[in-house]
């Protein structure tokens, strides 16, 4: 669809579409983008209802984007950063390995909430309050997301300039949309379909992340038998602080598709 929006930088033989999170924007991997589009094309997309897809309608849902960003961008590497992960593994599984040869799940887990067999989930506490504050006043809910984003991360401060100085730059996310994304992080469990990945995948954690535990990042890449890099000075929001790093771990995972 027309009214999703799909921003393309650099000219390298590799493509690569990178999904941001929930309340942010594609605009976020302003710092990765620059650091790879000197040998890859980078596709950043605007999930509905976020940035410059605000006014969409298209749903937020993985497969009915997933569909529209795969007729749109070649044959490409895909990156989701927390709730993207998900719609990230959905081209991995869906659209393998013909359209995505190879997937990156940055600070992102099949299964987001806890259960009694995914302990390393964010509590469902913990999470219930963020969906009873966004529906009382989601500005308010949104700001104190991004601080737990770079909670512990030893440039948080800095991190967290960047995020809130981002976050409005192409106008408020829907409100509408914030809630069907908490509603997407809750309800959505694809840990039973990580074995049917058929495509080298690298599963990357902060080890100071407070909202997606590195335990089950670390689960998760178990099951899909994929590659595992901890960094050891990131919170959630990794790639604002460690672009290059993250830009390595690309590439070695580039190397491996033909």
């Amino acid at each position: 669809m027309a009214d999703l929006y799909i921003e393309t930088r650099g000219n390298g033989a590799i493509h690569l579409v990178l999904i941001h999170g929930w309340a942010m924007h594609g605009g976020i991997f302003a710092h990765l983008t620059e650091i790879l589009q000197d040998r890859y094309t980078v596709h950043r997309v605007d999930l509905p209802g976020h940035g410059r897809s605000r006014t969409s309608t298209l749903p937020l849902e993985p497969a009915a984007v997933v569909d529209v960003v795969c007729e749109r961008v070649p044959r490409a590497l895909w990156l989701g950063w927390s709730m993207g992960g998900l719609f990230a593994l959905e081209a991995a599984l869906s659209h393998h390995p013909e359209k995505v040869p190879g997937l990156i799940m940055l600070s992102s887990t099949p299964r987001f909430v806890a259960a009694a067999d995914w302990p390393q989930g964010m509590a469902r506490g913990q999470f219930e309050h963020f969906a009873t504050d966004l529906a009382r006043d989601y500005r308010a809910t949104v700001q104190r997301f991004l601080a737990l984003e770079v909670l512990g991360d030893l440039q948080a401060h800095g991190d967290l300039r960047a995020l809130k100085h981002d976050l409005y730059a192409y106008g408020d996310p829907d409100p509408i949309h914030l809630q069907t994304g908490l509603t997407l992080l809750d309800c959505t469990d694809r840990r039973a379909d990580l074995s049917r990945l058929t495509v080298p995948n690298l599963w990357i954690a902060g080890r100071r992340d407070r909202l997606v535990s590195p335990a089950a990042m670390r689960k998760a890449s178990a099951l899909a038998g994929g590659r595992y890099l901890e960094l050891h000075h990131a919170a959630h929001a990794g790639f604002l602080g460690h672009a290059a790093a993250i830009a390595t771990a690309i590439d070695k995972l580039s190397g491996l598709i033909s």
